[in-house]
């Protein structure tokens, strides 16, 4: 496993080298992009994309907030704190791993374990909305680049994709159809008692969750539009969103190993999408470079205040 999982960070981060950093000139191309863009009277973009942040997490932490009530009264703040926390903390750890710790350690219950349940639900709630809008953009790609040439093999994509989008709903408004699932597995059944809040979230809290996961989704997507045209990828809207929406989908669908290869997996996947589109990649990479150091890196840096103060508290140095 831990083989494996070296491949996969060396695998990818050797594709990300001979995307970008072969070109003898990509250094002088690319600050030549940074300049261009930062003269560019559409440079309120980034303020924009910028402004955005906080409410993107925000509707995170709206999500945490309802899924959290199960386990106790839970105010939007302390939600908000719990989901910076756990960012910080995820921002180190593979696949976002520490992102179920922090919201635990900010949980005043006894039964704090039991959130790992409700944070699987937050998450595959988001993943949800990723695979339903992203579906929809590769679909565009399908239709562009593939079904003249490959109708066979564009229709069994269509199909893998419908079927895909069905399972992810089905599963999502049978969370306990989940729970018995891992029953069944004899080496995960201590794993159940954490895991049987995800039965009891209702379908129209399910569907409340989803909305608020599209919601962020809509957020994340904007920003990024904003971004690709700061740095002068100039589409159509339509392109615009099934590029994004693409890119989102496929960096979703490969497991994060780490910090750098879940970075690499993006920015490949911006690259090869838009590059279909036309598109010169470093502009591509800029904007993807840029939404990654806004949404996730400035707002960790943040975060790690909340986990300053909370190791703080533990000690009883503040209330």
């Amino acid at each position: 496993m831990a083989l494996a999982k070296l491949l996969v960070v060396g695998l990818t981060l050797f594709l990300f080298y001979q995307a970008v950093f072969t070109a003898p000139d990509t250094f002088l191309s690319w600050g030549g992009i940074l300049r261009q863009a930062g003269q560019s009277p559409l440079r309120y973009l980034l303020l924009l994309t910028a402004i955005l942040i906080p409410v993107n997490w925000g509707f995170e932490a709206k999500k945490w907030q309802l899924l959290g009530q199960k386990l106790e009264p839970m105010s939007f703040w302390q939600a908000y704190r719990a989901v910076m926390v756990g960012l910080s903390l995820g921002f180190i750890t593979p696949n976002r791993l520490g992102d179920y710790a922090g919201r635990v350690l900010e949980l005043k219950s006894r039964q704090r374990l039991e959130a790992i349940g409700a944070i699987f639900i937050g998450r595959f709630c988001q993943l949800v909305a990723t695979v339903l809008v992203g579906s929809a953009g590769l679909l565009y790609f399908i239709l562009a680049f593939g079904w003249q040439r490959y109708p066979g093999v564009s229709l069994s994509l269509f199909i893998l994709l419908l079927a895909l989008c069905t399972a992810m709903l089905l599963l999502l408004y049978n969370a306990k159809a989940m729970v018995v699932a891992v029953a069944a597995i004899k080496p995960l059944r201590h794993f159940v008692p954490y895991l049987s809040i995800m039965g009891t979230y209702t379908s129209p809290e399910m569907s409340r969750l989803l909305w608020l996961s599209l919601a962020r989704y809509a957020v994340f997507l904007m920003q990024f539009i904003f971004l690709l045209i700061l740095y002068g990828v100039r589409l159509s809207p339509l392109q615009y969103v099934s590029g994004v929406s693409g890119t989102f989908f496929l960096k979703s669908v490969v497991p994060s190993v780490s910090l750098l290869s879940d970075l690499g997996v993006r920015e490949l996947s911006a690259m090869y999408l838009f590059g279909l589109l036309g598109q010169a990649r470093l502009q591509v990479l800029s904007a993807s470079l840029s939404l990654w150091l806004l949404n996730i890196a400035a707002p960790s840096v943040v975060g790690l205040y909340f986990v300053l103060r909370l190791r703080l508290a533990r000690k009883g140095v503040v209330a």
